[in-house]
């Protein structure tokens, strides 16, 4: 019996010094802007890959135009000739005559990743050596490129930001949000401030020349998720992923609950998929495995529960609350209850990603153990 109490004690106090660590860490991350010296007369490629008309999708794009960066061009891409949102795309760029911009439409076939296939003759087409693929939903605030660049270090392999959700309407947006910003965002910025950042699909910095020499953007789709693909490439390299100080939002509008529970199911499918041993540790992040553990102890040893568990579940959301606070991230009266409530379904979730293999993205039936079907990407058709 000692040695139980041992291991469950033991067990309680390091899930709870990582939750307060990671925040402490994570919440000294906001006040660096690290911007530092960067060579602002090198020309950048922005490829924003659309799809369908998506909320705040006009604001998002129209951020694209508005950067206080000297040089720069936007490729869109898109996939279909027919896509609702290509009249957005060429009112925007009517708009800005000042700002290079083109739209590129056509697809490729070789990868089991849509994004990827619809990125590719982008990729092809960029005229610049730094290339930033990033989301449509993903708003760029005007420094949105000196923030990117200033990351990169002689030892930088690609720079990159997790998405923090903002903006939303309703309660199933605050729950997205639970799960992006003081969850996802913060292990993301803990692990690249140790040092072990990975990949995030939502904006990634490429040098051209560095990718190319790795195989290129066909190299993407060695993995079904092209983030994880880019973790492997840039580690194999023997170079770091590193991820800027303050992420970017991403404005999320209305969201249905199935919509965020499928979403989560997804990533939680491709994370076991593709990193399995950094995976299965996540059954133990959150409130509910120290507290449960805590819960028994207390009462197998005859100790008042409530006494403890108050006090240990008002200061576990409280720092959460501070780290929403200290980054500016979405706090409101849904914040704590929807931090419960990712906090309960999150062991849900993690079986979920062990009891299956399927999921759909933007309409696309696909599997989490399908690999790119090809090595070279082939543009079936594109116009201006």
């Amino acid at each position: 019996m000692y040695y139980v109490f041992l291991l469950g004690g033991a067990f309680c106090a390091v899930a709870t010094a990582f939750h307060f660590v990671s925040i402490l860490v994570v919440s000294s991350r906001f006040g660096k802007r690290d911007i530092g010296p960067i060579d602002d007369t090198a020309g950048v490629s922005i490829l924003r890959p659309v799809c369908g008309v998506e909320n705040f999708v006009e604001e998002t794009l129209l951020s694209t135009f508005q950067l206080a960066y000297p040089r720069y061009e936007i490729v869109f891409c898109a996939a279909d000739a027919n896509d609702p949102v290509i009249p957005c795309v060429r009112r925007l760029m009517a708009e800005h005559p000042c700002i290079e911009s083109r739209l590129l439409i056509g697809n490729s076939d070789a990868s089991a990743n849509p994004k990827l296939n619809n990125l590719a003759k982008g990729w092809r087409e960029a005229q610049y050596n730094w290339v930033l693929m990033v989301d449509s939903n993903v708003s760029m605030p005007k420094d949105h490129l000196q923030r990117m660049l200033s990351i990169w270090r002689n030892d930088t392999g690609l720079v990159c930001s997790p998405p923090i959700g903002g903006e939303p309407d309703g309660a199933w947006a605050e729950l997205e949000c639970a799960f992006l910003n003081t969850y996802q965002a913060r292990w993301q910025c803990f692990a690249d401030t140790l040092g072990f950042g990975f990949a995030q699909g939502k904006a990634m910095l490429w040098r051209r020349d560095m990718l190319d020499a790795a195989g290129g953007i066909a190299a993407l789709g060695s993995e079904l998720a092209e983030d994880a693909a880019a973790t492997k490439i840039v580690r194999k390299l023997g170079l770091h992923v590193r991820l800027v100080a303050n992420p970017f939002i991403q404005p999320l509008g209305y969201r249905r609950a199935a919509e965020v529970w499928h979403r989560q199911v997804r990533w939680a499918r491709l994370r076991r998929s593709t990193f399995k041993l950094f995976f299965i540790p996540e059954i133990f992040v959150g409130i509910l495995p120290p507290l449960a553990v805590g819960t028994a102890l207390l009462t197998a040893a005859g100790w008042p529960v409530i006494d403890a568990a108050v006090p240990y579940v008002l200061a576990w959301y409280a720092a959460e609350l501070f780290l929403a606070w200290r980054g500016g991230w979405q706090l409101s009266v849904w914040s704590l209850p929807m931090w419960i409530v990712r906090d309960v379904v999150s062991p849900a979730l993690w079986i979920a990603a062990w009891t299956g293999d399927d999921f759909e993205w933007r309409g696309n039936a696909m599997n989490v153990e399908t690999r790119a079907l090809s090595c070279e990407f082939v543009v079936k058709h594109q116009s201006p």
